[in-house]
């Protein structure tokens, strides 16, 4: 009798395997016959390549590789590589599906992330005019300083099971309506979210958490939740368009930190010194906010116990 350690391997496994047969799948019909060297007669029933095609491209029989897309093989090494260039995978599509079928190393378990995210506020706090979050492998929100509040939304306003980065971006509305390349940025951020969690999905109960609420909360995007497409989050220049204040321009780039690295800190710093003021006239603004939040709350406070006063002695 299989142990509940080894079940559960078995299950991510078969999830992993029809992970990755979904993936080659859809990049099989996008690769077009000519970009293989074969003629496009224009007369396919389906789009993109025949699987017969790229099996025979891939040096592999026309069985095998259907019971590939169907999740029922674990492939080699030496076979995913001459899949991947028939279909023309880049680097990053490539890692993926070597981790879908169990060739790299396994994720770490975040166990720790906890310990990094104390660390790592400290640094965020240093960043007074870049806004910056410090996100954990399901890209749930684990960190943030006050220029992030600031300029975007406060995380802790937030409900636990919704204070992830690809939910902020999906639905937050300071997010989504001031972002000026919304639909790009939030693409590039669902291309790195799915090439991480991806292989979580199978056995991990807060990502199947985190892909549920997306779909829930979020229908009109069904086909961002069912993309198989995977990318790394590159630098870029993000425009913001503030309905108080106007243009605000920030440069977006992201890391890993070193003793956690599926956790990502991302940075937006200021394009240039106009920036940087607007950068510091919100966090002043913000602080003056939460400064009178706290005032109402002590005032609220006082009348209540004061009240509470008068009744006793009455």
């Amino acid at each position: 009798m299989r142990s509940d350690v080894e079940l559960e391997e078995s299950i991510r496994e078969t999830a992993n395997a029809k992970e990755l047969g979904a993936f080659l799948r859809a990049h099989r019909e996008r690769r077009s016959p000519r970009e293989v060297g074969l003629p496009d007669t224009g007369r396919r029933r389906t789009p993109g390549l025949r699987r017969e095609e790229v099996a025979a491209l891939s040096g592999v029989g026309l069985a095998w590789y259907t019971w590939l897309e169907q999740g029922r093989v674990i492939p080699s090494r030496k076979v995913l590589e001459a899949v991947a260039r028939t279909l023309g995978l880049n680097a990053v599509s490539y890692r993926h599906v070597l981790a879908l079928s169990g060739l790299l190393p396994p994720t770490p378990d975040g166990a720790g992330h906890d310990e990094v995210a104390a660390r790592t506020q400290a640094l965020l706090d240093t960043w007074e005019t870049s806004p910056a979050v410090l996100l954990d492998a399901r890209f749930d929100i684990t960190a943030w300083n006050t220029a992030y509040a600031a300029v975007w939304s406060d995380p802790a306003e937030l409900p636990a099971d919704r204070r992830n980065l690809m939910w902020c971006l999906a639905g937050d509305p300071a997010i989504r309506t001031t972002l000026a390349d919304w639909e790009p940025v939030g693409r590039a951020v669902l291309a790195q979210f799915r090439g991480q969690t991806a292989r979580l999905a199978a056995t991990d109960a807060r990502t199947q958490e985190i892909y549920r609420v997306l779909r829930e909360d979020f229908p009109e995007l069904v086909g961002w939740w069912e993309c198989q497409g995977v990318g790394d989050l590159t630098a870029r220049q993000v425009d913001v368009r503030l309905p108080c204040h106007g243009e605000l321009r920030l440069l977006f780039s992201a890391f890993r930190p070193v003793d956690d690295p599926e956790a990502l800190v991302l940075v937006q710093a200021p394009a240039g010194p106009a920036d940087h003021e607007l950068v510091a006239r919100l966090v002043r603004e913000h602080h003056g906010r939460s400064a009178e939040v706290v005032r109402i709350r002590a005032h609220d406070a006082l009348g209540g116990a004061s009240l509470k006063n008068a009744r006793s002695s009455a």
